[in-house]
Protein backbone atom coordinates (compact mmCIF):
# COMPACT_ATOMS: atom_id res chain seq x y z
CA UNK A 1 0.00 0.00 0.00
CA UNK A 2 1.47 3.58 -1.02
CA UNK A 3 2.29 5.80 1.94
CA UNK A 4 1.90 9.71 1.48
CA UNK A 5 5.78 11.03 1.58
CA UNK A 6 5.00 13.34 4.26
CA UNK A 7 4.43 9.81 6.56
CA UNK A 8 6.78 7.65 5.07
CA UNK A 9 9.69 10.44 5.67
CA UNK A 10 8.26 11.56 9.08
CA UNK A 11 11.44 12.96 11.16
CA UNK A 12 12.43 10.13 13.45
CA UNK A 13 14.92 12.18 15.91
CA UNK A 14 15.07 15.51 16.73
CA UNK A 15 17.44 16.45 14.62
CA UNK A 16 15.61 15.52 11.35
CA UNK A 17 13.01 17.91 12.55
CA UNK A 18 13.60 21.54 10.23
CA UNK A 19 13.86 24.55 10.97
CA UNK A 20 12.79 24.40 14.79
CA UNK A 21 16.46 24.19 16.25
CA UNK A 22 14.99 26.95 19.34
CA UNK A 23 12.55 23.85 20.13
CA UNK A 24 14.86 20.61 19.40
CA UNK A 25 17.72 21.75 21.65
CA UNK A 26 15.35 22.29 24.67
CA UNK A 27 13.67 19.19 24.34
CA UNK A 28 17.32 16.73 23.49
CA UNK A 29 18.62 18.63 26.52
CA UNK A 30 15.76 17.81 28.98
CA UNK A 31 15.88 14.01 27.78
CA UNK A 32 19.61 14.20 28.54
CA UNK A 33 19.31 15.42 32.21
CA UNK A 34 16.20 13.84 32.89
CA UNK A 35 14.74 17.00 33.52
CA UNK A 36 11.15 16.23 31.85
CA UNK A 37 7.76 17.88 32.13
CA UNK A 38 4.92 16.92 32.88
CA UNK A 39 2.76 18.95 30.29
CA UNK A 40 3.94 20.37 26.99
CA UNK A 41 1.98 22.90 24.45
CA UNK A 42 3.57 22.67 20.16
CA UNK A 43 2.15 25.98 18.61
CA UNK A 44 2.67 26.96 15.27
CA UNK A 45 1.10 26.83 11.74
CA UNK A 46 0.18 23.84 9.99
CA UNK A 47 2.79 21.60 8.56
CA UNK A 48 5.69 22.59 10.57
CA UNK A 49 6.62 19.81 12.66
CA UNK A 50 4.32 19.73 15.83
CA UNK A 51 2.90 16.40 16.04
CA UNK A 52 6.31 14.93 14.53
CA UNK A 53 7.98 16.79 17.07
CA UNK A 54 5.54 15.26 19.83
CA UNK A 55 5.84 11.45 18.42
CA UNK A 56 9.64 11.80 18.78
CA UNK A 57 9.83 13.45 22.24
CA UNK A 58 7.30 10.37 23.29
CA UNK A 59 10.06 7.59 22.20
CA UNK A 60 12.87 9.99 23.56
CA UNK A 61 11.49 9.75 26.61
CA UNK A 62 10.85 6.24 26.92
CA UNK A 63 13.96 5.27 24.89
CA UNK A 64 16.00 2.29 26.35
CA UNK A 65 19.41 3.34 24.59
CA UNK A 66 18.87 7.24 24.21
CA UNK A 67 21.54 9.09 21.66
CA UNK A 68 21.97 12.88 22.52
CA UNK A 69 18.90 13.27 23.39
CA UNK A 70 17.78 11.58 20.44
CA UNK A 71 15.58 8.08 20.44
CA UNK A 72 17.40 4.77 18.81
CA UNK A 73 14.80 4.02 17.66
CA UNK A 74 16.25 0.54 17.21
CA UNK A 75 15.12 -0.95 20.77
CA UNK A 76 11.72 -2.73 21.50
CA UNK A 77 10.38 0.25 22.96
CA UNK A 78 10.67 2.78 20.08
CA UNK A 79 9.93 -0.23 17.91
CA UNK A 80 7.03 -0.40 20.13
CA UNK A 81 5.72 3.06 19.64
CA UNK A 82 6.83 2.92 15.68
CA UNK A 83 4.55 0.58 15.07
CA UNK A 84 1.97 1.34 17.53
CA UNK A 85 1.67 -1.69 18.88
CA UNK A 86 2.66 -0.58 22.51
CA UNK A 87 -0.12 1.30 24.32
CA UNK A 88 1.34 3.79 26.41
CA UNK A 89 1.62 6.53 23.63
CA UNK A 90 -2.28 7.66 22.72
CA UNK A 91 -2.81 10.19 20.04
CA UNK A 92 -6.32 11.83 20.54
CA UNK A 93 -7.86 14.19 18.13
CA UNK A 94 -9.68 16.79 20.18
CA UNK A 95 -11.84 17.71 17.22
CA UNK A 96 -13.81 14.52 17.19
CA UNK A 97 -13.08 13.74 20.87
CA UNK A 98 -14.13 17.23 22.56
CA UNK A 99 -16.58 16.23 24.95
CA UNK A 100 -16.39 16.33 28.69
CA UNK A 101 -16.85 12.85 28.55
CA UNK A 102 -14.02 12.35 26.20
CA UNK A 103 -11.66 13.69 28.66
CA UNK A 104 -13.25 11.93 31.82
CA UNK A 105 -12.70 9.36 29.87
CA UNK A 106 -9.57 9.39 29.26
CA UNK A 107 -9.05 11.04 33.58
CA UNK A 108 -10.36 7.41 33.84
CA UNK A 109 -7.84 5.61 31.94
CA UNK A 110 -4.54 7.93 33.35
CA UNK A 111 -4.24 6.71 36.76
CA UNK A 112 -3.05 3.09 35.75
CA UNK A 113 0.84 2.88 35.41
CA UNK A 114 2.36 2.28 31.78
CA UNK A 115 2.24 -1.64 30.93
CA UNK A 116 6.07 -1.43 29.34
CA UNK A 117 7.51 2.28 28.97
CA UNK A 118 8.67 4.16 31.60
CA UNK A 119 6.02 6.66 30.75
CA UNK A 120 2.18 6.95 29.88
CA UNK A 121 2.27 9.85 26.59
CA UNK A 122 -1.03 11.70 25.85
CA UNK A 123 -0.96 13.45 22.57
CA UNK A 124 -3.81 15.84 22.06
CA UNK A 125 -3.42 17.51 18.54
CA UNK A 126 -5.80 20.33 17.96
CA UNK A 127 -6.46 21.08 21.50
CA UNK A 128 -8.07 24.32 20.75
CA UNK A 129 -11.26 22.59 19.81
CA UNK A 130 -12.16 21.04 23.75
CA UNK A 131 -14.80 22.42 24.71
CA UNK A 132 -15.11 24.56 27.98
CA UNK A 133 -16.31 22.15 30.04
CA UNK A 134 -13.40 19.62 29.23
CA UNK A 135 -10.71 22.03 30.08
CA UNK A 136 -12.00 22.56 32.97
CA UNK A 137 -12.16 18.48 33.36
CA UNK A 138 -8.46 18.55 32.05
CA UNK A 139 -7.37 20.90 34.62
CA UNK A 140 -7.36 19.40 37.36
CA UNK A 141 -5.07 16.50 35.62
CA UNK A 142 -2.59 19.03 34.47
CA UNK A 143 -2.49 20.66 38.15
CA UNK A 144 -1.53 17.34 39.78
CA UNK A 145 -0.30 14.62 36.95
CA UNK A 146 0.38 11.10 38.36
CA UNK A 147 4.35 10.60 38.11
CA UNK A 148 3.81 8.35 35.02
CA UNK A 149 2.13 11.13 32.75
CA UNK A 150 3.61 13.12 29.99
CA UNK A 151 1.05 15.71 28.16
CA UNK A 152 2.15 16.86 24.67
CA UNK A 153 -0.97 19.13 23.25
CA UNK A 154 -0.60 20.31 19.49
CA UNK A 155 -2.44 23.58 18.29
CA UNK A 156 -2.60 25.75 15.22
CA UNK A 157 -4.61 28.75 17.62
CA UNK A 158 -3.38 28.83 21.21
CA UNK A 159 -5.07 32.21 21.71
CA UNK A 160 -8.04 29.82 21.89
CA UNK A 161 -6.56 28.02 24.83
CA UNK A 162 -7.78 29.37 28.25
CA UNK A 163 -5.25 31.16 30.39
CA UNK A 164 -5.27 28.28 32.77
CA UNK A 165 -4.30 25.62 30.89
CA UNK A 166 -1.66 27.94 28.66
CA UNK A 167 0.21 28.79 32.47
CA UNK A 168 0.60 24.88 33.20
CA UNK A 169 2.71 23.72 29.81
CA UNK A 170 5.87 24.47 28.89
CA UNK A 171 5.32 26.23 25.49
CA UNK A 172 6.86 25.80 22.39
CA UNK A 173 6.40 27.95 19.56
CA UNK A 174 6.97 26.41 16.07
CA UNK A 175 8.01 28.85 13.19
CA UNK A 176 6.98 28.60 9.66
CA UNK A 177 10.00 26.46 7.71
CA UNK A 178 12.01 28.70 5.54
CA UNK A 179 11.68 27.85 1.37
CA UNK A 180 15.41 26.96 1.19
CA UNK A 181 14.86 24.19 4.07
CA UNK A 182 11.75 22.52 2.32
CA UNK A 183 13.56 22.92 -1.09
CA UNK A 184 16.47 21.19 0.55
CA UNK A 185 14.28 18.37 1.93
CA UNK A 186 12.44 17.54 -1.28
CA UNK A 187 15.31 17.29 -2.93
CA UNK A 188 17.11 14.58 -0.94
CA UNK A 189 13.39 12.71 -0.72
CA UNK A 190 13.72 13.04 -4.85
CA UNK A 191 16.98 12.02 -4.59
CA UNK A 192 16.68 8.98 -2.21
CA UNK A 193 13.93 7.98 -5.02
CA UNK A 194 16.12 8.95 -8.23
CA UNK A 195 13.92 10.96 -9.52
CA UNK A 196 15.34 14.28 -11.21
CA UNK A 197 13.74 17.60 -10.93
CA UNK A 198 14.16 20.77 -12.58
CA UNK A 199 14.87 23.50 -9.65
CA UNK A 200 12.89 25.89 -10.67
CA UNK A 201 9.33 23.52 -9.85
CA UNK A 202 11.16 22.91 -6.59
CA UNK A 203 10.90 26.91 -5.61
CA UNK A 204 7.68 27.11 -7.27
CA UNK A 205 6.40 24.06 -4.88
CA UNK A 206 8.18 25.66 -1.97
CA UNK A 207 6.38 29.21 -2.74
CA UNK A 208 2.99 27.35 -2.28
CA UNK A 209 3.48 25.30 0.38
CA UNK A 210 3.33 28.62 2.89
CA UNK A 211 6.31 27.26 4.89
CA UNK A 212 4.29 23.70 5.81
CA UNK A 213 6.62 20.95 5.04
CA UNK A 214 3.54 18.52 4.74
CA UNK A 215 1.99 21.03 2.44
CA UNK A 216 5.09 20.61 0.07
CA UNK A 217 5.61 17.00 0.52
CA UNK A 218 1.64 16.67 -0.65
CA UNK A 219 2.01 18.70 -3.62
CA UNK A 220 4.99 16.99 -4.42
CA UNK A 221 3.36 13.78 -4.33
CA UNK A 222 1.34 14.93 -7.05
CA UNK A 223 4.14 15.36 -9.25
CA UNK A 224 5.28 12.29 -8.49
CA UNK A 225 2.71 10.26 -9.31
CA UNK A 226 2.31 12.40 -12.94
CA UNK A 227 5.91 11.43 -13.65
CA UNK A 228 7.84 9.20 -11.41
CA UNK A 229 11.39 9.61 -13.42
CA UNK A 230 11.56 13.48 -14.21
CA UNK A 231 9.66 16.25 -12.72
CA UNK A 232 9.74 19.81 -14.82
CA UNK A 233 8.53 23.28 -14.44
CA UNK A 234 6.44 22.71 -16.84
CA UNK A 235 4.66 19.78 -15.22
CA UNK A 236 4.69 22.04 -11.91
CA UNK A 237 2.80 24.58 -13.48
CA UNK A 238 0.00 22.25 -15.63
CA UNK A 239 -0.66 19.71 -12.60
CA UNK A 240 -0.44 22.44 -9.53
CA UNK A 241 -2.84 25.26 -11.82
CA UNK A 242 -0.10 27.64 -10.54
CA UNK A 243 0.51 30.34 -13.69
CA UNK A 244 3.71 30.68 -15.33
CA UNK A 245 5.83 33.44 -14.04
CA UNK A 246 6.79 34.57 -18.07
CA UNK A 247 2.23 35.52 -18.42
CA UNK A 248 2.22 37.28 -14.93
CA UNK A 249 5.70 39.20 -16.48
CA UNK A 250 4.11 39.90 -19.39
CA UNK A 251 0.33 40.94 -17.27
CA UNK A 252 2.19 43.07 -15.09
CA UNK A 253 4.71 44.95 -17.98
CA UNK A 254 0.74 45.67 -19.71
CA UNK A 255 -0.88 46.88 -16.13
CA UNK A 256 2.78 49.55 -15.73
CA UNK A 257 1.90 50.30 -20.00
CA UNK A 258 -1.72 51.31 -18.55
CA UNK A 259 -3.09 48.65 -21.23
CA UNK A 260 -5.93 47.63 -20.25
CA UNK A 261 -7.07 45.98 -23.23
CA UNK A 262 -3.77 43.72 -23.17
CA UNK A 263 -4.24 43.25 -19.94
CA UNK A 264 -7.48 41.85 -19.89
CA UNK A 265 -6.68 39.47 -22.63
CA UNK A 266 -3.96 38.02 -21.20
CA UNK A 267 -6.10 37.38 -18.13
CA UNK A 268 -8.37 35.92 -20.39
CA UNK A 269 -5.59 33.21 -21.32
CA UNK A 270 -5.18 32.84 -17.92
CA UNK A 271 -8.69 31.81 -17.34
CA UNK A 272 -9.14 29.65 -20.18
CA UNK A 273 -5.71 27.35 -19.01
CA UNK A 274 -8.06 26.90 -16.73
CA UNK A 275 -6.07 28.30 -13.98
CA UNK A 276 -7.64 28.89 -10.24
CA UNK A 277 -8.25 32.46 -10.27
CA UNK A 278 -7.83 32.66 -6.28
CA UNK A 279 -4.70 31.03 -6.77
CA UNK A 280 -3.79 33.31 -9.52
CA UNK A 281 -4.43 36.16 -7.17
CA UNK A 282 -2.00 34.55 -4.63
CA UNK A 283 0.68 34.89 -7.64
CA UNK A 284 0.29 37.82 -8.43
CA UNK A 285 0.69 39.14 -5.60
CA UNK A 286 3.54 37.35 -4.76
CA UNK A 287 5.54 38.64 -7.99
CA UNK A 288 4.43 42.49 -6.54
CA UNK A 289 6.31 41.26 -3.29
CA UNK A 290 9.42 40.50 -5.43
CA UNK A 291 9.08 43.91 -7.10
CA UNK A 292 8.45 45.05 -3.61
CA UNK A 293 12.08 43.33 -2.40
CA UNK A 294 13.91 44.46 -5.32
CA UNK A 295 12.83 48.15 -5.34
CA UNK A 296 13.77 48.34 -1.42
CA UNK A 297 16.60 45.67 -1.30
CA UNK A 298 20.01 46.21 -1.73
CA UNK A 299 20.59 42.13 -1.32
CA UNK A 300 16.92 41.13 -2.79
CA UNK A 301 18.63 37.65 -4.08
CA UNK A 302 18.82 36.62 0.12
CA UNK A 303 14.61 37.23 -0.14
CA UNK A 304 13.60 36.66 -3.35
CA UNK A 305 13.35 32.73 -3.59
CA UNK A 306 13.37 31.97 -7.40
CA UNK A 307 16.20 32.29 -10.01
CA UNK A 308 14.50 34.92 -11.61
CA UNK A 309 15.83 37.69 -9.25
CA UNK A 310 17.67 39.92 -12.14
CA UNK A 311 14.06 39.64 -14.16
CA UNK A 312 12.01 41.12 -11.23
CA UNK A 313 14.97 44.01 -10.07
CA UNK A 314 14.67 45.10 -14.03
CA UNK A 315 10.92 45.21 -13.94
CA UNK A 316 10.71 46.73 -10.63
CA UNK A 317 12.73 49.79 -11.94
CA UNK A 318 9.71 50.53 -14.32
CA UNK A 319 7.23 51.14 -10.76
CA UNK A 320 7.97 53.81 -8.39
CA UNK A 321 7.57 52.15 -4.92
CA UNK A 322 4.15 53.48 -4.23
CA UNK A 323 2.64 52.37 -7.21
CA UNK A 324 3.95 48.56 -6.02
CA UNK A 325 2.71 49.12 -2.62
CA UNK A 326 -0.86 50.53 -4.25
CA UNK A 327 -0.90 47.28 -6.25
CA UNK A 328 -0.60 45.08 -3.17
CA UNK A 329 -3.31 46.81 -1.49
CA UNK A 330 -5.15 46.73 -4.18
CA UNK A 331 -4.30 42.49 -4.44
CA UNK A 332 -4.82 42.10 -0.67
CA UNK A 333 -8.22 43.69 -0.64
CA UNK A 334 -8.65 41.35 -3.82
CA UNK A 335 -7.26 38.26 -2.31
CA UNK A 336 -10.70 38.36 0.51
CA UNK A 337 -13.26 39.46 -1.59
CA UNK A 338 -12.26 36.66 -4.06
CA UNK A 339 -12.70 33.58 -1.46
CA UNK A 340 -16.84 34.77 -1.45
CA UNK A 341 -17.74 35.82 -4.76
CA UNK A 342 -20.20 34.82 -6.90
CA UNK A 343 -17.91 35.42 -10.31
CA UNK A 344 -14.18 36.15 -9.30
CA UNK A 345 -13.27 36.61 -12.51
CA UNK A 346 -15.09 39.73 -12.15
CA UNK A 347 -13.88 40.87 -8.86
CA UNK A 348 -10.33 40.39 -10.36
CA UNK A 349 -10.98 42.21 -13.60
CA UNK A 350 -12.04 45.16 -11.64
CA UNK A 351 -8.63 44.77 -9.51
CA UNK A 352 -6.48 44.72 -12.86
CA UNK A 353 -8.47 47.91 -13.63
CA UNK A 354 -8.22 49.81 -10.18
CA UNK A 355 -4.48 49.30 -10.46
CA UNK A 356 -4.19 50.62 -14.06
CA UNK A 357 -6.23 53.33 -12.65
CA UNK A 358 -3.76 54.10 -9.82
CA UNK A 359 -0.78 54.00 -11.87
CA UNK A 360 -2.54 56.45 -13.90
CA UNK A 361 -4.06 58.89 -10.86
CA UNK A 362 -0.41 58.32 -9.51
CA UNK A 363 1.63 59.74 -12.33
CA UNK A 364 -0.82 62.50 -12.93
CA UNK A 365 -0.10 63.31 -9.19
CA UNK A 366 3.45 63.90 -10.27
CA UNK A 367 2.95 65.32 -13.40
CA UNK A 368 0.88 68.01 -11.58
CA UNK A 369 3.42 68.48 -8.82
CA UNK A 370 5.86 69.51 -11.63
CA UNK A 371 3.98 71.48 -13.13
CA UNK A 372 3.26 73.36 -10.47
CA UNK A 373 6.62 73.96 -9.45
CA UNK A 374 7.39 74.84 -13.06
CA UNK A 375 4.63 77.76 -12.36
CA UNK A 376 6.31 78.55 -8.91
CA UNK A 377 9.32 79.35 -10.89
CA UNK A 378 8.17 81.22 -13.66
CA UNK A 379 5.57 83.57 -11.83
CA UNK A 380 9.05 84.14 -9.85
CA UNK A 381 10.44 85.75 -13.35
CA UNK A 382 6.70 87.78 -14.30
CA UNK A 383 6.53 91.63 -13.07
CA UNK A 384 4.21 92.12 -10.40
CA UNK A 385 1.41 93.74 -11.88
CA UNK A 386 0.87 90.37 -14.04
CA UNK A 387 0.90 88.12 -10.74
CA UNK A 388 -2.98 88.89 -9.95
CA UNK A 389 -3.85 87.91 -13.75
CA UNK A 390 -1.60 84.40 -13.17
CA UNK A 391 -3.22 84.16 -9.79
CA UNK A 392 -6.25 83.97 -11.15
CA UNK A 393 -6.09 81.62 -14.05
CA UNK A 394 -4.51 79.33 -11.32
CA UNK A 395 -7.31 79.62 -8.80
CA UNK A 396 -10.24 79.19 -11.70
CA UNK A 397 -7.70 75.94 -13.15
CA UNK A 398 -7.93 74.49 -8.88
CA UNK A 399 -11.90 74.85 -9.28
CA UNK A 400 -11.99 72.81 -12.31
CA UNK A 401 -10.06 70.30 -10.49
CA UNK A 402 -11.90 70.36 -7.54
CA UNK A 403 -15.57 70.43 -9.02
CA UNK A 404 -14.13 67.08 -11.04
CA UNK A 405 -13.08 65.81 -7.93
CA UNK A 406 -16.22 66.26 -6.08
CA UNK A 407 -18.59 65.06 -9.06
CA UNK A 408 -16.19 62.19 -8.79
CA UNK A 409 -16.64 61.52 -5.15
CA UNK A 410 -20.07 62.06 -4.90
CA UNK A 411 -23.49 60.56 -3.16
CA UNK A 412 -24.02 58.68 -6.20
CA UNK A 413 -20.62 57.67 -6.97
CA UNK A 414 -20.26 56.43 -3.25
CA UNK A 415 -23.97 54.48 -2.93
CA UNK A 416 -22.96 52.76 -6.13
CA UNK A 417 -19.61 51.34 -4.77
CA UNK A 418 -21.38 50.56 -0.95
CA UNK A 419 -22.78 47.19 -1.96
CA UNK A 420 -18.93 46.09 -2.53
CA UNK A 421 -17.78 47.64 0.31
CA UNK A 422 -20.02 46.01 2.48
CA UNK A 423 -19.40 42.95 0.92
CA UNK A 424 -15.63 43.41 2.18
CA UNK A 425 -16.34 44.65 5.55
CA UNK A 426 -18.35 41.59 6.02
CA UNK A 427 -15.77 39.32 5.11
CA UNK A 428 -13.29 40.76 7.17
CA UNK A 429 -15.72 41.56 10.52
CA UNK A 430 -18.96 40.54 10.25
CA UNK A 431 -20.02 41.91 13.56
CA UNK A 432 -19.41 45.53 12.46
CA UNK A 433 -21.24 44.59 8.74
CA UNK A 434 -24.30 43.45 11.02
CA UNK A 435 -24.19 46.98 12.62
CA UNK A 436 -23.64 49.44 9.63
CA UNK A 437 -26.41 47.43 7.48
CA UNK A 438 -28.93 48.44 8.90
CA UNK A 439 -27.70 52.26 8.15
CA UNK A 440 -27.94 54.09 4.83
CA UNK A 441 -25.28 56.33 2.94
CA UNK A 442 -27.53 59.71 3.39
CA UNK A 443 -24.86 62.53 2.40
CA UNK A 444 -21.13 63.06 1.00
CA UNK A 445 -19.24 66.18 1.59
CA UNK A 446 -15.97 66.47 0.11
CA UNK A 447 -14.13 63.31 2.19
CA UNK A 448 -16.70 62.89 4.96
CA UNK A 449 -19.35 60.49 4.93
CA UNK A 450 -23.12 60.72 6.22
CA UNK A 451 -24.57 57.76 7.52
CA UNK A 452 -28.58 57.70 9.23
CA UNK A 453 -30.03 55.25 11.09
CA UNK A 454 -34.07 54.86 11.15
CA UNK A 455 -35.59 55.07 14.70
CA UNK A 456 -35.56 51.84 16.75
CA UNK A 457 -31.87 51.65 15.31
CA UNK A 458 -30.20 53.71 17.66
CA UNK A 459 -28.24 50.80 19.34
CA UNK A 460 -26.88 50.17 16.44
CA UNK A 461 -25.53 53.98 15.46
CA UNK A 462 -24.19 53.87 18.75
CA UNK A 463 -22.43 50.47 18.93
CA UNK A 464 -20.95 51.25 15.01
CA UNK A 465 -19.87 54.77 16.51
CA UNK A 466 -17.63 53.42 19.28
CA UNK A 467 -14.17 54.19 18.47
CA UNK A 468 -12.56 50.85 17.73
CA UNK A 469 -15.26 50.16 15.01
CA UNK A 470 -15.34 53.51 13.77
CA UNK A 471 -11.89 53.17 13.25
CA UNK A 472 -11.89 50.43 11.36
CA UNK A 473 -14.70 51.37 8.66
CA UNK A 474 -12.86 54.78 8.77
CA UNK A 475 -9.69 52.51 7.61
CA UNK A 476 -11.37 50.12 5.20
CA UNK A 477 -13.67 53.04 3.20
CA UNK A 478 -10.16 55.00 3.25
CA UNK A 479 -7.84 51.91 1.57
CA UNK A 480 -11.19 51.43 -0.76
CA UNK A 481 -11.54 54.71 -1.98
CA UNK A 482 -7.82 55.78 -1.76
CA UNK A 483 -8.50 58.59 0.28
CA UNK A 484 -8.68 59.64 3.98
CA UNK A 485 -12.52 58.81 4.57
CA UNK A 486 -14.32 60.76 7.60
CA UNK A 487 -17.59 58.82 8.63
CA UNK A 488 -20.15 60.36 10.67
CA UNK A 489 -23.11 58.43 12.00
CA UNK A 490 -26.38 59.86 13.05
CA UNK A 491 -30.08 59.15 13.22
CA UNK A 492 -32.37 60.22 10.36
CA UNK A 493 -34.68 62.66 12.66
CA UNK A 494 -31.00 64.41 13.78
CA UNK A 495 -29.66 65.09 10.35
CA UNK A 496 -32.12 68.06 9.44
CA UNK A 497 -29.61 69.86 12.27
CA UNK A 498 -26.65 68.66 11.22
CA UNK A 499 -27.28 69.62 8.21
CA UNK A 500 -27.82 73.42 9.09
CA UNK A 501 -24.41 72.91 11.25
CA UNK A 502 -22.72 72.23 8.47
CA UNK A 503 -24.08 75.09 5.85
CA UNK A 504 -23.02 77.25 8.89
CA UNK A 505 -19.46 76.36 9.02
CA UNK A 506 -19.05 76.67 5.25
CA UNK A 507 -20.13 80.34 5.54
CA UNK A 508 -17.38 80.86 7.82
CA UNK A 509 -14.47 80.79 5.81
CA UNK A 510 -14.15 84.80 5.18
CA UNK A 511 -12.20 87.47 2.60
CA UNK A 512 -9.01 87.37 5.09
CA UNK A 513 -8.79 82.94 4.73
CA UNK A 514 -9.24 83.12 0.98
CA UNK A 515 -6.24 85.79 0.64
CA UNK A 516 -3.92 83.57 3.46
CA UNK A 517 -4.39 80.61 1.47
CA UNK A 518 -2.84 82.10 -2.07
CA UNK A 519 -0.25 83.85 0.10
CA UNK A 520 0.42 80.48 2.00
CA UNK A 521 0.90 78.86 -1.84
CA UNK A 522 3.12 81.55 -3.84
CA UNK A 523 4.95 83.09 -0.67
CA UNK A 524 4.49 86.20 1.04
CA UNK A 525 7.48 88.23 -1.51
CA UNK A 526 5.22 86.91 -4.66
CA UNK A 527 2.00 88.37 -3.73
CA UNK A 528 0.46 91.81 -3.70
CA UNK A 529 -3.21 92.45 -2.66
CA UNK A 530 -4.59 95.22 -4.90
CA UNK A 531 -7.69 96.50 -3.10
CA UNK A 532 -10.46 97.22 -5.57
CA UNK A 533 -11.56 100.65 -6.01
Amino acid sequence: MYQALYRKYRPKTFDDILGQDHVTRILKNQVKSGNIGHAYLFSGTRGTGKTSAAKVLSRAVNCLNPVDGNPCNECSVCKGILDESLMDVIEMDAASNRKIEDIRELKEKIIYPPSVAKYKVYIIDEVHMLTNEAFNALLKTLEEPPKHLIFILATTEPERLPQTILSRCQRFDFKRITNNDIITNMQTILDSMHITVEKRALELVARNSDGAMRDALSLLDQLIAYDNKNITYEDCINILGITSSDLIFELVDAINEKDLGKSLEILERVILEGKDIQQFVKDLTYHFRNLMISKVSKNPEELIFTEDVDRYVMQSKKFQLEEILRCLEILRDTDSNVKWALQPRIVLELAIVKMIESDVSISEERKSTKQEKAVKESIKEEPKEKLSTKVEALKQETNVTQSTNEEKFSLKYVKAQWPKIMQIIKSKKISIYALIMEGEVQRVDENRIVITYKEGFEFHKNAVNSQQNKEFLEQTLSEYFSTQIELVFTMSNQLEEMTKDNEIEKKEKTKEEKIKEVIDFFGEDLVEIIEEE
